[in-house]
């Protein structure tokens, strides 16, 4: 999985990318080609508690079935939620989940914030 090239950032230092990692089972190391700096969790608690002490990551990739009551979906929705109360547009995404219904409403999630972002920000 290549999401965005790492490159310059910033103040023209070459940074790399953080990626926030959402996935009870696969190791990001196994899915991703280029450098970034990942953050692995691996449930809906560890994503907010991120979230809230590290601020918006560059990416975000998401699992659906976390194998506990909240899945990727209720993930995306605190994402959501966060950039609304800081007016944020989204990061960058992507879903490796196998959960084609799950894959879809957190796509049309963040799509949806992201085309209201644009349109009144």
């Amino acid at each position: 999985m290549e999401l965005l090239p790492t490159g310059q950032k910033g103040d023209n230092k070459l940074e790399m990318q953080k990626l926030l990692w959402l996935d009870d089972f696969r190791n990001p190391k196994d899915y991703l080609t280029g450098d970034y700096e990942i953050s692995w969790v691996k449930t809906f608690e560890e994503f907010c508690s991120h979230l809230e002490n590290n601020g918006l990551p560059d990416i975000v990739c998401f699992d659906h079935d976390l194998g506990t009551e909240e899945s990727g979906y209720d993930c995306a929705k605190y994402l959501v939620n966060y950039c609304q109360q800081h007016n944020l547009d989204i990061p960058q995404y992507d879903i490796q989940s196998s959960n084609v219904v799950g894959k879809e409403n957190i796509r049309s999630l963040m799509d949806n914030w992201h085309r209201f972002f644009i349109n009144h920000f």
